[in-house]
């Protein structure tokens, strides 16, 4: 999706070298827990919380089924209302309008608000190479650009950075970007916003075409919003002449009454407020009022390819809340990077390896990126079951299969290294089917269990290099089951 993730290792081998960085553990453990425990308590003052999330998957999933009628409502709306609608079918498509449109405007300089979907594309890169620089403007997006690092967080990219680290990056970088930081600048949380205000001040004043996304797309009335939490969205998407928006299909919602759902659930799940500090929307032009001139660019880019997975399309009602990853056991260990995607996190693993397919090692490798613990489920505003979807796309990585790419159906064939998981799949459903021959290997198990080696040999030896075996016990369930109660009336 993005050329900054190009050359990535798969999952457990860049996973391997983040576990033994303590700073960047120090760092994910603090915040994740302090998000954590801060979203628990915003949700528990909701009496109707589960009521909300099932509302939300609810209109997500109709939004899907029906999502060809709604963006063409939504077309028509935005260009009533005097803007222009440009559809993308992938990122070098996205990339080629959006900087055409810039070029058509005569500058050489934009400033973005907080995009996944133009981390997505690569869009930086792709302006850059015709000549356009792009500033970011959030905090967090700031500190990555200056540091020349990639986001590892889909709320708080700079998540990996702390206090310390963000001051030396402010005082070695900031200069080469515009107004450098004050002299003798310290790790106060204080001065780096001051200091980055400063810094971002006299871009705003001066820029005059703006670039963002949206969280969301009213198909009735043509209208965007964005929600953010630093004012510097509400800068960007007002102050310049030409307001470029670059959103993925899945984005939009049928009516303006459905706003009313997510935002209550959005904040809450991501920042753990209990309202967006701005929520910034805009519906075409208005004379005398923010931008002269508005393009909104619709992306695919796999998406339509998700939608036709009836199994992995839930993936496509992900609000970019970021909940999921800060209650993942994996990612906070492994942080954002070993995911070689601007998704990273449970949705990351559900998410990249659709959008971009499974054909290259770390994509086949994320749907393993997880303990299947559950949390991530529990916590997801909109019901994506990503357990589900990640046993689904594991069994796609080992077993291959029919899947849509690009609008065609195409069968993939199984991937490199998963001989040994088929074999036991094969050999677990054979089992299965034959209930007295798993009960003699049950029996078997229990019987032989102080013989048993502490690893497992050959192909099972990764498997124990990182966790203990399990313990058989003494009997298999049946057994006790029948010696226990079997013969009692009434047993159950």
């Amino acid at each position: 999706m993005s050329g900054t993730f190009v050359g990535m290792p798969a999952f457990p081998e860049a996973a391997r070298d983040a576990v033994r960085d303590t700073t960047l553990r120090g760092n994910l453990r603090h915040a994740t827990h302090t998000i954590r425990a801060k979203r628990a308590k915003a949700v528990a003052e909701v009496s109707d919380w589960a009521a909300l999330r099932e509302a939300g998957r609810r209109i997500k999933d109709h939004t899907l089924l029906h999502l060809d009628r709604y963006l063409e409502q939504l077309e028509a709306a935005v260009t009533a209302a005097g803007g222009t609608v440009h559809w993308a079918a992938d990122a070098e498509e996205a990339n080629r309008i959006v900087a055409r449109l810039v070029r058509e405007t005569g500058e050489s300089e934009v400033v973005k608000v907080k995009s996944m979907a133009t981390q997505e594309i690569g869009l930086n890169e792709a302006l850059e190479a015709e000549g356009i620089r792009a500033y970011e403007t959030d905090l967090a997006e700031l500190i990555v650009q200056l540091g020349e690092d990639r986001p590892s967080h889909i709320l708080v990219p700079a998540i990996h950075r702390n206090r310390g680290e963000i001051r030396d990056v402010f005082r070695s970088r900031m200069g080469h970007w515009g107004r450098p930081a004050p002299e003798g600048l310290t790790d106060s949380p204080a001065e780096l916003a001051e200091a980055a205000r400063l810094h971002l001040r006299e871009k705003f004043l001066r820029a005059k075409v703006g670039i963002s996304g949206a969280n969301f797309m009213v198909a009735e009335t043509g209208t965007l919003v964005v929600v953010e939490s630093e004012g510097n969205g509400r800068m960007c998407l007002t102050l310049p002449e030409t307001l470029i928006s670059v959103v993925g299909i899945e984005k939009v919602v049928p009516s303006w009454r459905d706003l009313e759902v997510f935002l209550q659930t959005l904040p809450r799940s991501s920042t753990a407020e209990r309202m967006n500090p701005y929520t910034s929307t805009w519906t075409g032009t208005t004379d005398g009022d923010g931008p002269r001139v508005f393009h909104l660019v619709l992306l695919d880019n796999g998406r339509t390819d998700t939608l036709a997975d009836e199994v992995g399309r839930q993936a496509l009602r992900c609000i970019r809340c970021s909940a999921c990853l800060n209650v993942c056991p994996v990612y906070e260990r492994a942080g954002g990077h070993a995911y070689g995607s601007v998704y990273p996190g449970p949705i990351g693993a559900i998410l990249s390896p659709q959008l971009r397919g499974t054909g290259s090692a770390i994509d086949a490798s994320l749907p393993y990126a997880s303990s299947l613990c559950g949390a991530c489920y529990d916590v997801c505003p909109v019901a994506i079951d990503i357990p589900e979807v990640l046993v689904h796309l594991r069994e796609r990585v080992a077993q291959g299969g029919p899947v849509t790419r690009e609008g065609n159906k195409v069968v993939l064939k199984p991937a490199a290294g998963h001989g040994a998981e088929r074999a036991a799949m094969r050999a677990a459903r054979w089992a299965f089917r034959h209930p007295g021959a798993l009960r003699a290997g049950q029996r078997i198990a229990s019987r032989t269990r102080r013989l048993h080696p502490r690893t497992l040999p050959g192909p099972g030896r990764a498997w124990t290099g990182s966790r203990d075996l399990p313990a058989v016990p003494p009997e298999p369930f049946r057994d006790w089951w029948q010696r226990t109660h079997g013969g009692q009336d009434g047993a159950r």
